[in-house]
């Protein structure tokens, strides 16, 4: 799609990136500099995890928004659209922000300690770098998104001194597993990111990730094995004063005429300071509402 341009980080153009946050609001993204063996080494891992039977992952259920595990049916992100639709295909492994800043209201609804599965020992010390190179890179791009809105670069960053942020491994099982999607079932559901940015490292598959833009309607996302998929969410095209696109996306079903295909995403969601105020919206009383919206009943 050529409305989803690759961006070099190492040379990045301003002008490009400003047109593609405001025809898709998707960017693919090289020069990144992670080590390529790290999602791997986080895949397998994770995989042993959401292999075993749910007796065994059912201790670290949560709901959308907790630390912990994801199961089936917990999530519809079709209702942040306010689209009535079967929940999400997908279980995941869910972390967010978990070093206290001080605030004790905020420290207690966005900064609580992560799980661990016992099951997993070798997750925590991978995501510990990798969640850290994450936090690196989405303040580098928060830095050039700056620029490319003809600001200065701290525009974004100096709202980000002690962020939230929010990160998944997503597992999306193959139909000879979950079965045949039920109709207007997917993946995930079509929706916008709520947050800034998202950092998405993702496998090519049939039932993959596909993108809407105005022109093109729904299109398979491009794919580069060694980009990084980065889309802005809800709170920086309302920074953006209506500029940018949201980026508006979904994962297609498991396909029925390829049953063994499982695919594994790491999701990266960054978002800003509690109580930042984003063009009159509180940006966390907005990221709760909409954490809410997408749990399924």
């Amino acid at each position: 799609m050529d409305l989803i341009p690759t961006i070099d980080l190492t040379a990045p153009d301003p002008a490009e990136i400003d047109r593609a946050l405001r025809n898709a609001g998707f960017l693919l993204v090289t020069g990144h500099g992670i080590d390529p063996s790290l999602p791997a080494a986080i895949r397998a891992a994770a995989g042993g995890f959401f292999r075993l039977p749910g007796s065994a992952k059912q201790p670290y259920a949560v709901k959308v928004g907790g630390r912990g595990w994801l199961g089936p049916g917990a999530e519809a992100n079709g209702y942040a659209e306010g689209t009535a639709s079967p929940p999400d295909l997908k279980e995941s492994l869910s972390f967010a922000a978990e070093h206290p800043d001080g605030d004790a209201a905020a420290d207690t609804e966005w900064f609580a300690p992560n799980v661990w599965p016992d099951e997993t020992p070798g997750l925590q010390p991978l995501l510990a770098d990798y969640l850290a190179e994450m936090r690196a890179l989405s303040d580098r791009l928060l830095e050039l998104l700056a620029v490319a809105l003809a600001r200065p670069e701290d525009f974004f960053t100096r709202h980000a001194t002690h962020p939230t942020w929010g990160f998944n491994i997503n597992w999306y099982p193959g139909a000879d597993t979950v079965g045949a999607a039920r109709p207007g079932q997917f993946r995930i559901g079509p929706h916008t990111d709520f947050g800034t940015v998202t950092v998405l490292d993702r496998q090519r598959g049939k039932g993959g990730l596909q993108v809407f833009t105005d022109r093109y309607g729904w299109q398979d996302a491009p794919y580069d094995p060694a980009a990084l998929t980065v889309n802005i969410g809800d709170l920086m095209a309302r920074w953006s004063d209506g500029r940018w696109k949201a980026g508006r996306h979904r994962v297609l079903p498991p396909p029925a005429d390829v049953p063994a295909e499982e695919l594994m995403s790491l999701v990266y969601f960054y978002e800003c300071d509690p109580g930042t105020d984003v063009r009159g919206v509180d940006s966390h009383t907005y990221l709760r509402a909409q954490l809410d919206a997408i749990t399924a009943d």
